[in-house]
Protein backbone atom coordinates (compact mmCIF):
# COMPACT_ATOMS: atom_id res chain seq x y z
CA UNK A 1 0.00 0.00 0.00
CA UNK A 2 1.33 3.49 -0.88
CA UNK A 3 1.94 5.67 2.13
CA UNK A 4 0.11 9.01 2.22
CA UNK A 5 2.39 12.03 2.28
CA UNK A 6 2.11 15.78 2.62
CA UNK A 7 -0.15 15.89 5.68
CA UNK A 8 0.51 18.97 7.78
CA UNK A 9 -1.51 19.02 11.01
CA UNK A 10 -3.08 22.27 12.22
CA UNK A 11 -1.59 21.77 15.65
CA UNK A 12 1.76 21.27 17.35
CA UNK A 13 2.04 18.49 19.92
CA UNK A 14 5.02 18.89 22.29
CA UNK A 15 7.12 15.82 23.18
CA UNK A 16 5.93 16.42 26.74
CA UNK A 17 2.56 14.94 25.81
CA UNK A 18 4.24 11.66 24.85
CA UNK A 19 6.32 11.74 28.05
CA UNK A 20 3.19 12.32 30.15
CA UNK A 21 1.40 9.40 28.48
CA UNK A 22 4.30 7.04 29.16
CA UNK A 23 4.53 8.22 32.78
CA UNK A 24 0.83 7.49 33.23
CA UNK A 25 1.21 4.01 31.70
CA UNK A 26 4.13 3.26 34.01
CA UNK A 27 2.32 4.77 37.02
CA UNK A 28 5.09 7.29 37.51
CA UNK A 29 4.94 10.99 38.39
CA UNK A 30 6.94 13.88 36.96
CA UNK A 31 8.78 13.97 40.28
CA UNK A 32 9.76 10.32 39.78
CA UNK A 33 11.13 11.19 36.34
CA UNK A 34 13.14 14.07 37.79
CA UNK A 35 14.81 11.65 40.20
CA UNK A 36 15.39 9.02 37.51
CA UNK A 37 17.26 11.37 35.16
CA UNK A 38 18.80 13.43 37.96
CA UNK A 39 17.32 16.85 37.19
CA UNK A 40 14.99 19.34 38.87
CA UNK A 41 11.21 19.40 38.92
CA UNK A 42 11.34 22.77 37.17
CA UNK A 43 13.34 21.27 34.29
CA UNK A 44 10.81 18.43 33.96
CA UNK A 45 7.91 20.92 33.92
CA UNK A 46 9.59 22.90 31.13
CA UNK A 47 10.18 19.67 29.22
CA UNK A 48 6.53 18.60 29.55
CA UNK A 49 5.29 22.01 28.36
CA UNK A 50 7.63 22.09 25.37
CA UNK A 51 9.61 25.07 26.68
CA UNK A 52 12.87 23.11 26.62
CA UNK A 53 14.30 21.39 23.55
CA UNK A 54 15.38 17.77 23.83
CA UNK A 55 19.15 17.73 23.55
CA UNK A 56 21.15 14.60 22.76
CA UNK A 57 21.87 14.11 26.47
CA UNK A 58 18.20 14.48 27.45
CA UNK A 59 17.20 12.09 24.65
CA UNK A 60 19.59 9.49 26.09
CA UNK A 61 18.13 10.01 29.59
CA UNK A 62 14.57 9.64 28.32
CA UNK A 63 15.43 6.52 26.33
CA UNK A 64 17.00 4.98 29.42
CA UNK A 65 14.20 5.98 31.81
CA UNK A 66 11.10 5.61 29.64
CA UNK A 67 12.12 3.42 26.72
CA UNK A 68 12.19 3.89 22.95
CA UNK A 69 15.33 5.07 21.20
CA UNK A 70 17.48 8.17 21.32
CA UNK A 71 16.61 8.77 17.68
CA UNK A 72 12.88 8.64 18.50
CA UNK A 73 13.13 11.37 21.15
CA UNK A 74 15.31 13.57 18.97
CA UNK A 75 12.96 13.19 16.00
CA UNK A 76 9.94 13.84 18.22
CA UNK A 77 11.40 17.16 19.33
CA UNK A 78 12.48 18.21 15.82
CA UNK A 79 8.98 17.54 14.47
CA UNK A 80 7.44 19.63 17.23
CA UNK A 81 9.75 22.60 16.58
CA UNK A 82 9.04 22.36 12.84
CA UNK A 83 5.28 22.32 13.49
CA UNK A 84 5.51 25.35 15.80
CA UNK A 85 7.50 27.28 13.20
CA UNK A 86 5.06 26.37 10.43
CA UNK A 87 2.05 27.39 12.51
CA UNK A 88 3.68 30.69 13.42
CA UNK A 89 4.19 31.39 9.72
CA UNK A 90 0.56 30.47 9.08
CA UNK A 91 -0.58 32.95 11.72
CA UNK A 92 1.55 35.72 10.26
CA UNK A 93 0.08 35.01 6.83
CA UNK A 94 -3.40 35.19 8.39
CA UNK A 95 -2.76 38.81 9.38
CA UNK A 96 -2.96 39.66 5.67
CA UNK A 97 -6.54 38.39 5.63
CA UNK A 98 -7.82 40.77 8.30
CA UNK A 99 -7.84 44.59 8.10
CA UNK A 100 -5.27 45.15 10.84
CA UNK A 101 -4.55 48.74 9.79
CA UNK A 102 -8.18 49.81 10.02
CA UNK A 103 -8.73 47.80 13.20
CA UNK A 104 -5.95 49.84 14.81
CA UNK A 105 -7.15 53.09 13.21
CA UNK A 106 -10.69 52.59 14.51
CA UNK A 107 -9.47 51.67 18.00
CA UNK A 108 -10.65 48.07 17.87
CA UNK A 109 -7.18 46.78 18.76
CA UNK A 110 -4.11 48.54 20.14
CA UNK A 111 -0.97 48.83 18.00
CA UNK A 112 1.69 46.24 18.73
CA UNK A 113 5.45 46.47 18.05
CA UNK A 114 5.83 42.91 16.71
CA UNK A 115 3.76 40.85 14.23
CA UNK A 116 3.47 37.97 16.70
CA UNK A 117 1.85 40.34 19.19
CA UNK A 118 -0.49 41.62 16.46
CA UNK A 119 -1.63 38.05 15.89
CA UNK A 120 -2.45 37.65 19.59
CA UNK A 121 -4.27 40.99 19.70
CA UNK A 122 -6.37 40.17 16.64
CA UNK A 123 -7.24 36.69 17.90
CA UNK A 124 -8.32 38.25 21.21
CA UNK A 125 -10.50 40.74 19.31
CA UNK A 126 -12.27 37.86 17.59
CA UNK A 127 -12.56 35.95 20.87
CA UNK A 128 -10.69 32.88 19.62
CA UNK A 129 -7.42 31.24 20.59
CA UNK A 130 -6.05 30.21 17.20
CA UNK A 131 -6.32 30.85 13.48
CA UNK A 132 -7.86 27.40 13.07
CA UNK A 133 -10.64 28.28 15.52
CA UNK A 134 -11.14 31.61 13.74
CA UNK A 135 -11.66 29.82 10.44
CA UNK A 136 -14.25 27.52 11.98
CA UNK A 137 -16.09 30.35 13.74
CA UNK A 138 -15.90 33.02 11.04
CA UNK A 139 -15.18 31.19 7.81
CA UNK A 140 -18.85 31.07 6.86
CA UNK A 141 -20.16 33.98 8.91
CA UNK A 142 -20.82 36.03 5.79
CA UNK A 143 -23.51 33.49 4.90
CA UNK A 144 -24.98 33.56 8.38
CA UNK A 145 -26.01 37.23 8.46
CA UNK A 146 -28.64 38.83 6.26
CA UNK A 147 -26.65 41.41 4.34
CA UNK A 148 -27.23 44.51 2.30
CA UNK A 149 -24.05 45.16 0.32
CA UNK A 150 -22.71 47.51 -2.30
CA UNK A 151 -21.30 46.12 -5.53
CA UNK A 152 -19.15 49.26 -5.79
CA UNK A 153 -16.69 47.89 -3.26
CA UNK A 154 -14.58 44.74 -3.18
CA UNK A 155 -15.47 42.35 -0.38
CA UNK A 156 -12.90 40.38 1.62
CA UNK A 157 -14.08 37.73 4.12
CA UNK A 158 -11.58 38.78 6.79
CA UNK A 159 -12.78 42.38 6.64
CA UNK A 160 -16.42 41.33 6.75
CA UNK A 161 -15.68 39.09 9.74
CA UNK A 162 -13.95 41.96 11.57
CA UNK A 163 -16.90 44.28 10.93
CA UNK A 164 -19.40 41.69 12.11
CA UNK A 165 -17.33 40.88 15.18
CA UNK A 166 -17.15 44.55 16.14
CA UNK A 167 -20.93 44.65 15.91
CA UNK A 168 -21.16 41.72 18.32
CA UNK A 169 -18.84 43.45 20.77
CA UNK A 170 -20.81 46.71 20.71
CA UNK A 171 -24.16 44.93 20.89
CA UNK A 172 -23.04 43.05 24.02
CA UNK A 173 -22.99 46.40 25.83
CA UNK A 174 -26.53 47.32 24.74
CA UNK A 175 -29.31 46.26 27.10
CA UNK A 176 -32.48 45.10 25.40
CA UNK A 177 -35.78 43.55 26.36
CA UNK A 178 -36.63 40.10 24.94
CA UNK A 179 -37.26 39.97 21.20
CA UNK A 180 -40.84 40.91 20.41
CA UNK A 181 -41.74 41.18 16.68
CA UNK A 182 -45.10 42.86 17.41
CA UNK A 183 -43.46 45.56 19.50
CA UNK A 184 -40.75 45.99 16.86
CA UNK A 185 -43.40 46.47 14.17
CA UNK A 186 -45.10 49.11 16.30
CA UNK A 187 -41.79 50.91 16.84
CA UNK A 188 -41.06 51.23 13.13
CA UNK A 189 -43.53 54.10 12.60
CA UNK A 190 -41.83 56.13 15.33
CA UNK A 191 -38.46 55.20 13.87
CA UNK A 192 -39.63 56.38 10.47
CA UNK A 193 -40.16 59.82 11.97
CA UNK A 194 -36.50 59.91 13.01
CA UNK A 195 -35.54 60.31 9.35
CA UNK A 196 -36.43 64.01 9.74
CA UNK A 197 -33.85 64.46 12.53
CA UNK A 198 -30.62 65.83 11.11
CA UNK A 199 -28.03 64.99 13.76
CA UNK A 200 -26.99 61.32 14.22
CA UNK A 201 -26.01 62.14 17.81
CA UNK A 202 -29.72 62.76 18.40
CA UNK A 203 -31.44 60.13 16.28
CA UNK A 204 -29.15 57.14 16.90
CA UNK A 205 -29.71 57.03 20.71
CA UNK A 206 -33.48 57.25 20.15
CA UNK A 207 -33.29 54.59 17.46
CA UNK A 208 -31.43 52.31 19.89
CA UNK A 209 -33.98 52.91 22.66
CA UNK A 210 -36.98 52.16 20.44
CA UNK A 211 -35.37 49.01 19.04
CA UNK A 212 -34.05 47.91 22.43
CA UNK A 213 -37.58 47.88 23.85
CA UNK A 214 -38.42 45.30 21.18
CA UNK A 215 -35.35 43.14 21.73
CA UNK A 216 -33.17 44.55 18.96
CA UNK A 217 -29.69 46.00 19.53
CA UNK A 218 -28.59 48.55 16.93
CA UNK A 219 -24.85 48.89 16.31
CA UNK A 220 -23.46 51.51 13.95
CA UNK A 221 -20.00 50.27 13.00
CA UNK A 222 -17.63 51.81 10.49
CA UNK A 223 -16.74 49.33 7.75
CA UNK A 224 -13.02 48.59 7.29
CA UNK A 225 -11.44 48.40 3.85
CA UNK A 226 -12.62 45.27 2.08
CA UNK A 227 -16.06 45.22 3.72
CA UNK A 228 -18.79 46.42 1.41
CA UNK A 229 -21.70 45.73 3.77
CA UNK A 230 -24.24 48.47 4.34
CA UNK A 231 -26.13 46.47 6.94
CA UNK A 232 -26.60 43.04 8.43
CA UNK A 233 -28.97 41.36 10.84
CA UNK A 234 -28.65 38.26 12.99
CA UNK A 235 -29.67 36.95 16.40
CA UNK A 236 -27.08 37.06 19.18
CA UNK A 237 -29.31 34.70 21.13
CA UNK A 238 -32.98 33.72 20.79
CA UNK A 239 -34.07 36.81 22.76
CA UNK A 240 -31.74 39.41 21.26
CA UNK A 241 -31.43 40.44 17.62
CA UNK A 242 -28.72 42.68 16.19
CA UNK A 243 -29.20 45.16 13.36
CA UNK A 244 -25.77 46.38 12.31
CA UNK A 245 -25.30 49.39 10.04
CA UNK A 246 -22.13 50.75 8.48
CA UNK A 247 -23.18 54.25 7.28
CA UNK A 248 -21.38 53.08 4.15
CA UNK A 249 -22.30 56.00 1.84
CA UNK A 250 -22.61 58.57 4.64
CA UNK A 251 -26.01 59.81 3.45
CA UNK A 252 -29.41 59.76 5.14
CA UNK A 253 -31.27 57.97 2.33
CA UNK A 254 -28.80 55.10 2.27
CA UNK A 255 -28.63 54.78 6.06
CA UNK A 256 -32.40 54.63 6.58
CA UNK A 257 -33.07 52.37 3.62
CA UNK A 258 -30.44 49.95 5.00
CA UNK A 259 -32.05 50.00 8.44
CA UNK A 260 -35.55 49.24 7.16
CA UNK A 261 -34.17 46.64 4.76
CA UNK A 262 -32.64 44.77 7.72
CA UNK A 263 -35.85 45.31 9.71
CA UNK A 264 -37.70 43.58 6.89
CA UNK A 265 -35.40 40.58 7.13
CA UNK A 266 -35.98 40.47 10.86
CA UNK A 267 -39.75 40.44 10.49
CA UNK A 268 -40.12 38.21 7.41
CA UNK A 269 -37.13 35.87 7.57
CA UNK A 270 -36.62 35.27 11.26
CA UNK A 271 -36.40 31.51 10.84
CA UNK A 272 -33.61 31.91 8.27
CA UNK A 273 -31.42 34.21 10.35
CA UNK A 274 -28.63 32.66 12.40
CA UNK A 275 -28.45 32.56 16.18
CA UNK A 276 -24.81 33.32 16.85
CA UNK A 277 -24.60 31.78 20.30
CA UNK A 278 -24.80 28.38 18.57
CA UNK A 279 -21.84 29.27 16.36
CA UNK A 280 -19.24 29.22 19.10
CA UNK A 281 -17.32 26.29 20.49
CA UNK A 282 -17.72 22.83 19.07
CA UNK A 283 -20.70 23.70 16.85
CA UNK A 284 -19.06 26.51 14.91
CA UNK A 285 -18.39 24.19 11.98
CA UNK A 286 -22.12 24.32 11.20
CA UNK A 287 -21.51 27.73 9.67
CA UNK A 288 -20.51 26.29 6.34
CA UNK A 289 -23.77 24.36 6.03
CA UNK A 290 -26.07 27.41 6.05
CA UNK A 291 -27.19 29.01 2.79
CA UNK A 292 -27.39 32.80 2.42
CA UNK A 293 -30.74 34.48 1.91
CA UNK A 294 -32.14 34.22 -1.59
CA UNK A 295 -32.54 37.03 -4.11
CA UNK A 296 -36.30 36.79 -3.59
CA UNK A 297 -35.88 37.29 0.16
CA UNK A 298 -33.53 40.22 -0.43
CA UNK A 299 -36.06 41.75 -2.81
CA UNK A 300 -38.82 41.28 -0.25
CA UNK A 301 -36.79 43.16 2.35
CA UNK A 302 -36.08 45.97 -0.12
CA UNK A 303 -39.75 46.36 -1.02
CA UNK A 304 -40.58 46.48 2.68
CA UNK A 305 -38.01 49.24 3.21
CA UNK A 306 -39.24 51.30 0.26
CA UNK A 307 -42.92 51.00 1.23
CA UNK A 308 -42.25 51.70 4.90
CA UNK A 309 -40.37 54.89 4.09
CA UNK A 310 -42.87 56.01 1.43
CA UNK A 311 -46.15 54.10 2.01
CA UNK A 312 -48.08 52.63 -0.95
CA UNK A 313 -50.74 55.37 -0.88
CA UNK A 314 -48.01 57.87 -1.81
CA UNK A 315 -46.25 55.78 -4.45
CA UNK A 316 -48.36 57.00 -7.38
CA UNK A 317 -47.75 60.61 -6.37
CA UNK A 318 -44.03 59.87 -6.11
CA UNK A 319 -43.90 58.57 -9.67
CA UNK A 320 -45.66 61.73 -10.98
CA UNK A 321 -43.74 64.14 -8.76
CA UNK A 322 -41.98 66.99 -10.61
CA UNK A 323 -38.29 66.41 -10.10
CA UNK A 324 -37.47 69.86 -8.80
CA UNK A 325 -36.35 70.94 -5.33
CA UNK A 326 -39.59 72.67 -4.29
CA UNK A 327 -41.78 69.68 -5.20
CA UNK A 328 -39.49 67.24 -3.39
CA UNK A 329 -39.52 69.37 -0.23
CA UNK A 330 -43.32 69.64 -0.22
CA UNK A 331 -43.78 65.93 -0.89
CA UNK A 332 -41.33 64.87 1.84
CA UNK A 333 -43.14 67.10 4.36
CA UNK A 334 -46.49 65.57 3.38
CA UNK A 335 -45.17 62.01 3.63
CA UNK A 336 -43.25 62.67 6.86
CA UNK A 337 -39.74 61.68 5.84
CA UNK A 338 -36.55 63.55 5.00
CA UNK A 339 -36.15 65.04 1.50
CA UNK A 340 -33.06 62.89 0.99
CA UNK A 341 -35.14 59.72 1.22
CA UNK A 342 -37.48 61.00 -1.51
CA UNK A 343 -34.47 61.82 -3.70
CA UNK A 344 -33.02 58.36 -3.07
CA UNK A 345 -36.26 56.69 -4.15
CA UNK A 346 -36.51 58.86 -7.27
CA UNK A 347 -32.93 57.98 -8.18
CA UNK A 348 -33.54 54.27 -7.56
CA UNK A 349 -36.59 54.28 -9.85
CA UNK A 350 -34.60 56.04 -12.57
CA UNK A 351 -36.73 59.20 -12.60
CA UNK A 352 -33.78 61.24 -11.34
CA UNK A 353 -30.16 60.83 -12.44
CA UNK A 354 -27.71 59.76 -9.70
CA UNK A 355 -26.01 63.16 -9.82
CA UNK A 356 -29.17 65.27 -9.44
CA UNK A 357 -30.82 66.70 -6.30
CA UNK A 358 -28.10 65.23 -4.08
CA UNK A 359 -27.89 68.54 -2.21
CA UNK A 360 -31.20 67.56 -0.57
CA UNK A 361 -29.57 64.54 1.03
CA UNK A 362 -27.99 64.91 4.45
CA UNK A 363 -24.32 64.02 4.47
CA UNK A 364 -22.36 62.71 7.44
CA UNK A 365 -18.74 62.10 8.31
CA UNK A 366 -17.01 59.92 10.85
CA UNK A 367 -15.50 61.86 13.72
Amino acid sequence: MARATGFEPLWASPPGETIAEILELKHLSSADLAVMIETTQEDIDDLLEGKTSISLGVARDLASALGSSVEFWMARDIQYRDDVSRLQNTELEWLREVPVGDMIKFGWVSPRPHPEEEVSACLAFFGVQSVQTWRRAYGGLENMAAFRTSSSFDSHPGSVAAWLRRGEIEAAEIDTKPWNPERFTEALEKIRGLTKVKDPHRFIPTLRDLCGDAGVAVAVVRAPSGCRASGAVRFLNPDKALVQLSFRHLSDDHFWFSFFHEAGHLLFHQERIAVLESLRGDNCGLLEETDPLSEEEESEASVFAAETLIPPQFQEQLQKLPTVTRSVLRFSARVGVSPGIVVGQLQHSGRVAPNRLNRLKRRYKWS
